[in-house]
């Protein structure tokens, strides 16, 4: 028997439709089962370390020593081997004043001196000035006048008591003697006041050279000229500032402390500091703490001693550092890159019962790879490490 096409075409619609429906009610039935499907993903531990406690304050470095040359003795500038940044060592030339006046006083002195030792009685040149007066020949002349004026009262003495001389010639010889005894006194005070001229004419030759020598500036200590004042053929008076020398190497950092954290403060902590811009990290060692908290700030004022052979930190630079007041304390450590942060919240993804559990943190400290956690997880909880785009509630598995 024939049947109407039109019958066929509506028997195999339905058929098409019921296959359809059975496929849609079996991906609705896979779907739940993929989508819990636990995620491989890496889990690691926070590990029990220790890290060194630190406070962290900011400051300045400083020049450990400063100068400014200046001028003892009046003059005109005639050399200046020296300019910004040259580097100077202990001892080195700074500057040269004209030394032709000072050489010709120091000449002048000398001359005076040989003058004042001839008539004492001393060698012109030497540096002995002490003499015994009775070696003097203004002394020895008096003492011989004495002498005779001693003699001739007693042959008189004599002669009156035998009845041969008078009374007045007696005295007369008496008054000789007296006078030659004064003119011997006079005489020794003459000596003293010729070595007391030595002495001063040595003196002035001592000032002569001395102020020879201050015409030439020489550095107090090695370190580099900050800044040159002056040009050679300038006067100077006295006093005139000619360079500023600093020390560079040791730098002192100045820090300031909060007074919360003052107490932990200690001479000989290790100090570690960046300066602001490309310059390197440094270490140094605290050796000055203030006695007294800033009133106004609130803050402990701290030098720390930093070491600066090769010159690379500057004075006056601004500086980041951290004191280290306890060298090793527990820590709970994290990788890095568990750690996220969004929207200012920061937390780790940790896993309990085969699940990813969102934990609040407060990190603190970072060392190489791993980050410090001060608040939220405990030494030895699993933490997903990565974490990418993981979510709380979410079914993982360790990956092995």
């Amino acid at each position: 028997m024939i049947r109407a096409p039109w019958h066929s075409g509506i028997a195999c619609l339905a058929v098409a439709f019921a296959f359809a429906g059975c496929g849609e009610d079996r991906a609705d039935a896979t779907a739940p089962a993929q989508a819990d499907r636990p995620r491989r993903v890496r889990i690691a531990p926070a590990d029990a370390g220790r890290l060194p406690r630190t406070i962290v304050a900011t400051g300045t470095l400083a020049a450990e020593d400063q100068v400014v040359l200046n001028t003892k003795v009046a003059g005109r500038l005639a050399e200046l081997p020296v300019d910004l940044g040259s580097v100077v060592k202990a001892g080195d030339v700074v500057a040269v004043l004209d030394l032709t006046d000072f050489r010709l006083r120091v000449e002048q002195a000398a001359t005076a001196l040989g003058q004042a030792r001839a008539r004492l009685g001393v060698p012109l040149d030497g540096s002995a000035d002490a003499i015994a007066p009775e070696q003097t020949a203004l002394v020895r002349q008096a003492e011989a006048v004495l002498v005779q004026a001693r003699r001739q009262r007693r042959r008189l003495a004599a002669l009156h008591r035998d009845g041969i001389l008078s009374k007045a010639e007696l005295d007369q010889a008496d008054a000789d003697f007296r006078v030659a005894e004064a003119k011997r006194q006079e005489a020794l005070e003459e000596v003293r006041n010729r070595q007391a001229v030595v002495a001063e004419r040595r003196a002035a030759l001592a000032l002569a050279e001395q102020q020879l020598a201050e015409a030439t500036l020489r550095a107090p200590f090695d370190g580099v000229v900050r800044e040159r004042h002056l040009s050679i053929g300038a006067y100077l008076d006295v006093g005139a500032a000619v360079a500023t020398i600093v020390r560079v190497d040791p730098l002192r950092l100045r820090l300031t402390v909060p007074e919360r954290e003052a107490t932990s403060v200690r001479t000989g902590q290790r100090v570690r500091l960046k300066p602001e811009g490309d310059a390197p990290g440094a270490e140094g060692t605290v050796v000055r703490i203030s006695p007294a908290v800033d009133e106004n700030t609130r803050t402990l004022l701290v030098e720390a001693e930093v070491a600066n052979a090769d010159r690379a930190l500057r004075p006056g630079a601004f500086a980041t550092a951290e004191i280290v007041v306890a060298p090793e304390e527990p820590a709970v450590l994290v990788p890095a890159d568990a750690v996220v942060t969004f929207a200012g919240v920061t937390k780790v993804l940790g896993v309990a019962d085969g699940r990813v559990v969102e934990r609040r943190v407060r990190v603190g400290r970072r060392t190489g790879d791993r980050v410090e956690v001060l608040e939220g997880i405990a030494a030895g909880d699993p933490i997903v490490v990565d974490p990418g785009n993981l979510t709380a509630g979410q079914a993982v598995v360790g990956a092995e």
